[in-house]
């Protein structure tokens, strides 16, 4: 098959389109869809400061986007392992731990997050609203690339609708409000930068999650161009539940659900039920993706190794075993303490051991393997 013929056979859309919704799927979950994020990393810039702090994360995103899925391409390393391996050689083990940790705390975020929108839509308790997310991660998970990749697809179709309603509801409700905090808002307060980079750099581990759906990539064309996309992919949404969240500042910062705060002004109940439900499948999209990466780093390296892959059952027992501690995690701590003690945290471990080591070893790696076109990249997970 010639490489015209594959770029036609994959797909526009799974090339281009499909890593930024999977990147969006990946980061939206937990404070992000519920606004907590939002208010933790820049409500306190203020209403301008913040949008500022989100442009300048949005511009992060898509740089290391774009060299993650180029260096991912170049290297053919679809999962966080063969990537690493490659990038860092042995080291790629201080990030396999980090990032193991990483999505320990993620998942009891998505868990915490889960359970307290099941208390406050449904009056669950929250482990209920925590189990039901266990299974529908598992659901999906267990069955497969394909599998993800459609909800990957077709959830981010719902979410960006039902975030453009929400800022239509919200401009109809209390746009004049929105309108005076923009409009008397003070310049960006001090740390803004701050809080964008560090909220970019512990989410940009994002793309390496999602290096599985990179296999439809057939250039470096390809990556760099679905990289610059995925920044402002990921981030719209996030824009405009920001520029809601303005019409109350800075009081909605206390809020630990913003958007059920959000939603009680509407004064929508069918569009609450709508939002929450909606919550709900953005925090399914980023489970599947941090369980995902795992199952396929497992995969690959037991066929590097000459053993097969897991089949259902043992994605389903592997994913069962992830879950069932992080929700643990999760109805031990709390959302809001889970975003604010954790996350900055693994912005600067992650910063050490996956961007300054891209922007430096992984663009010289690129450059060295253009130079050699015969040099073939290693099929077993480690560096040449």
């Amino acid at each position: 098959m010639t490489k015209r013929a594959a770029m036609q056979g994959e797909g526009w859309f799974a090339r281009f389109l499909l890593p930024g919704f999977a990147l969006k799927a990946v980061i939206i979950g937990g404070g992000y869809a519920t606004g907590r994020e939002l208010a933790e990393f820049f409500l306190p810039a203020g209403p301008v400061g913040g949008l500022t702090a989100m442009l300048a994360a949005t511009l992060v995103w898509s740089i290391v986007a774009a060299l993650t899925f180029a260096f991912a391409q170049a290297m053919q390393a679809f999962d966080y392992r063969s990537f690493f391996a490659q990038l860092l050689g042995p080291l790629g083990i201080v990030f396999e731990i980090a990032f193991l940790l990483f999505v320990v705390l993620i998942l009891a975020v998505f868990g915490a997050a889960a359970g307290a929108i099941g208390a406050a839509t449904l009056g669950w308790p929250e482990w209920a609203g925590s189990l039901a997310l266990a299974a529908a991660i598992l659901a999906v998970t267990a069955s497969g690339s394909d599998s993800v990749e459609r909800l990957f697809r077709y959830a981010s179709f719902l979410i960006y609708a039902v975030y453009a309603a929400f800022i239509v509801l919200a401009l109809t409700r209390f746009g004049d409000r929105i309108g005076t905090a923009l409009a008397t808002s003070p310049p960006p307060q001090a740390g803004w930068l701050e809080g964008g980079v560090s909220y970019a750099a512990y989410n940009i581990v994002g793309a390496v999650m999602i290096l599985p759906v990179l296999r439809h990539l057939t250039s470096r064309r390809d990556a760099l161009v679905a990289g610059a996309i995925a920044g402002p992919l990921t981030m719209l949404p996030a824009i405009l539940f920001f520029i809601a969240m303005a019409a109350f500042y800075p009081a909605i910062g206390n809020e630990v659900l913003p958007s059920d705060f959000l939603l009680r002004q509407m004064g929508v109940p069918a569009f609450a039920l709508l939002f929450q439900l909606m919550i709900f499948l953005a925090l399914v999209e980023s489970g599947v993706g941090a369980v995902h990466a795992i199952n396929e780093r497992i995969a690959h390296s037991l066929q590097s190794h000459g053993r097969p892959a897991p089949a259902l059952w043992g994605r389903s027992l592997i994913g069962a075993a992830i879950l069932a501690g992080c929700m643990f995690v999760a109805s031990h701590i709390g959302l809001v303490d889970l975003i604010a003690s954790g996350y900055r945290f693994f912005a600067v471990v992650f910063l050490a051991v996956f961007v300054l080591p891209l922007l430096t070893i992984g663009v010289w790696r690129m450059v060295r393997h253009d130079e050699q076109p015969a040099l073939q990249p290693a099929t077993d997970g480690t560096a040449p």
